[in-house]
C-alpha cells in the first residue's frame, strides 16, 4: 500500500548528505550452533520475518518538483539477496579487522532506489564466530509504524519461533503523473504542508524543522545557549572509524546501589570521565568549568530499577513513549564521584522537561527492542539543532538472558549510531546478558584516536569503582 511519509520521516530523509549518511546500525557477534550458521539459513530467517516489518519491502518515491513529501511504495523488484549479503574476513579474522569492515560499511549511504536497509553476514572471525551487521535508514524506523528488523530476528530459544507463512503480493507502483496529481490534491487541501515540502526539496531543512526545534528548546534550559566549542565539533569527512567497549554490568549496579543514583547516571558519569581524559590526552585546555553537552535521546528508568537488568536507562511512559534531554557533562570536574553527583542532580532536574516520542509498537512487541530504541533515539536527536549539543549518546537496555538467531547464540551486540553534521563522534550502548556494549562511531580524519577514547571508558569506570572503596 502506498503511504505518504510523515513530516518527520521526510525531514530525516532529506537531512542525509554524502558525508552524513543517516542510518542506524547493529553489530551482533554470534556463536554458531553445531553444524554452523550459513548464509542460506540467515537469508531464510530474514525472509520469514519480513512480514513483521512490512516497510522493509518498500522503497521511497519522490514527488516531482517537491510538491509533497515522498511516499513509501511496494518494491515490485524486491530482491532479498541484494539486501542480505555475505562477506568474510581472512581467517582467523580479528576484532580489529571486523571493526574496520563495519567502519567502511557505515560510511556508505544506502541505495535510495531500493528499500533503505542492508544486512551482512560476516564469516571468518577467530574462534569460529560469525558476525551480523545491519543498517537501516532513520526515515525507515519510527518505533511505532515500523520497527528495526533486528528486533524481530532474535528468539529466546535456540529453535526459531514459528511464523505463519505470508504470500506477499506487491501493489502496482504509482506513475509519476499519479504521484503528481495526488500531491496537487493535497496541496489544495492543505497548502501549508505543500509549502513545507517545497522548502525541504530545495534544502531549507531549517525551515522544515522550525516547529520541532522551537518545541524542544522550550523543554530544556540548556537549549538557550549554543554548545561549547570542542574538538568533537568540526567538519567531517565521508569515512568512519569504529571502536567498541565491552564491560560487565555488575560494577554499574554496585555504583548505582552505593550512591542511590540510576544506572544511566553511572553510564553518563563514566563517559564524562572518559571524555575528560581524552581531551587532556590531546592537550586541550580543561578547566573546572569545562563541559561537553550531550544529547541523551534515551533515559532513564523503568518501574523496577533494581531488577538487575540496567533497565533504568529507558523510561517507558503509560502512553508508550520514550524521552530525551540535553545534559552538560562536567568533564572539567577532576573528582569522579562529584562528576556522578552533578549528573545525577541534572538528570533529576530534567526529568519533567524531556521531549517524548511515541513508541507504542516498540514497547508492545517482544524481541531485541534496543535496535528500534536506538533508531528512535537518533530520530529525536535529529530534531534538535546540532549547534545545541556536542555529541549524541543513545542508551537502550536489552534482555538479561541469552538470545538466539536461527540457533546461533548472541554473544555481543554493539549499536552504531550515525554522525550528525559537524559532529565527529557518536556513542551508543546496550546492556545484554549481564554486560554493557558500547559502540563508538567516529569520523576517520577528525578522530583518529577513537580507540584511545574507547580505552578511557574502561579506565573511567575503574576510577569511579575505586573511588567508593
Amino acid at each position: 500500500m502506498t503511504s505518504r511519509m510523515t513530516a518527520q520521516d521526510a525531514s530525516y530523509y532529506y537531512l542525509e548528505t554524502s558525508n552524513t549518511p543517516m542510518h542506524v546500525g547493529s553489530l551482533a557477534i554470534l556463536e554458531p550452533p553445531e553444524g554452523g550458521l550459513d548464509y542460506e539459513s540467515v537469508l531464510r530467517l530474514v525472509e520469514q520475518r519480513l512480514p513483521e516489518v512490512p516497510r522493509y519491502r518498500k522503497k521511497v518515491r519522490e514527488v516531482a518538483f517537491g510538491l509533497s513529501r515522498p511516499v513509501w511504495v511496494d518494491d515490485r523488484d524486491f530482491d532479498i539477496t541484494y539486501h542480505v549479503r555475505r562477506s568474510a574476513l581472512p581467517r582467523p579474522g580479528s576484532d580489529e579487522q571486523l571493526h574496520d569492515l563495519v567502519a567502511r560499511l557505515v560510511s556508505r549511504p544506502l541505495d535510495r532506489t531500493r528499500p533503505l536497509w542492508e544486512m551482512y553476514l560476516v564469516e571468518g572471525l577467530a574462534n569460529d564466530r560469525v558476525a551480523l551487521f545491519s543498517k537501516s535508514h532513520s526515515a525507515l524506523v519510527d518505533g511505532e509504524e515500523a520497527l528495526d528488523i533486528v528486533q524481530v530476528l532474535f528468539d529466546q530459544e535456540p529453535v526459531p519461533r514459528e511464523v505463519p507463512e505470508e504470500l506477499w503480493m506487491p501493489e502496482r507502483e504509482p506513475s509519476e503523473s499519479a504521484l503528481l496529481v495526488g500531491a496537487l490534491a493535497e496541496l489544495v487541501a492543505r497548502p501549508g504542508e505543500g509549502v513545507a515540502a517545497l522548502r525541504s526539496a530545495v534544502g531549507d531543512l531549517t525551515a522544515t524543522l522550525t516547529e520541532t526545534v522551537d518545541a524542544v528548546g522550550r523543554l530544556a534550559r540548556t537549549a538557550a545557549q549554543s554548545a561549547p566549542e570542542t574538538p568533537l565539533n568540526t567538519q567531517i569527512s565521508r569515512s568512519r572509524r569504529f571502536s567498541v567497549v565491552r564491560s560487565d554490568l555488575a560494577p554499574y549496579r554496585k555504583i548505582h546501589s552505593r550512591y542511590g543514583c540510576t544506572i544511566n547516571d553511572v553510564v553518563l558519569a563514566v563517559l564524562a570521565g572518559a571524555l575528560r581524559y581524552w581531551l587532556l590526552s590531546r592537550g586541550e585546555p580543561v578547566t573546572e568549568a569545562t563541559v561537553v553537552r550531550a544529547m541523551v535521546p534515551m533515559s532513564v528508568y523503568t518501574q523496577d530499577p533494581d531488577d538487575g537488568a540496567g533497565n533504568d536507562t529507558i523510561q517507558v511512559h503509560p502512553q508508550g513513549e520514550v524521552s530525551s534531554f540535553l545534559l552538560d557533562l562536567p568533564v572539567g570536574e577532576p573528582n569522579a564521584v562529584v562528576r556522578l553527583s552533578h549528573i545525577a542532580h541534572a538528570g533529576e532536574a530534567y526529568s519533567r522537561q524531556r521531549r517524548r516520542v511515541a513508541a507504542q509498537t516498540m514497547v508492545r512487541l517482544s524481541g531485541f527492542a534496543p535496535a528500534t530504541m536506538h533508531a528512535v533515539g537518533t530520530r529525536v536527536a535529529m530534531g534538535f539543532s546540532q549547534r545545541m549539543f556536542n555529541l549524541m549518546i543513545t542508551n537502550a537496555p536489552g534482555p538479561q538472558h541469552p538470545l538466539y538467531l536461527t540457533g546461533a547464540r548472541l554473544l555481543e551486540i554493539y549499536p552504531v549510531s550515525p554522525l550528525l553534521k559537524n559532529q565527529a563522534l557518536s556513542i551508543a550502548l546496550t546492556s545484554y546478558d549481564g554486560k554493557i556494549y558500547y559502540g563508538l562511531n567516529a569520523d576517520r580524519d577528525a578522530m583518529p584516536d577513537v580507540d584511545v577514547a574507547a580505552t578511557l571508558i574502561q579506565e573511567s569506570l575503574e576510577e569511579l569503582t575505586d573511588a567508593g572503596r
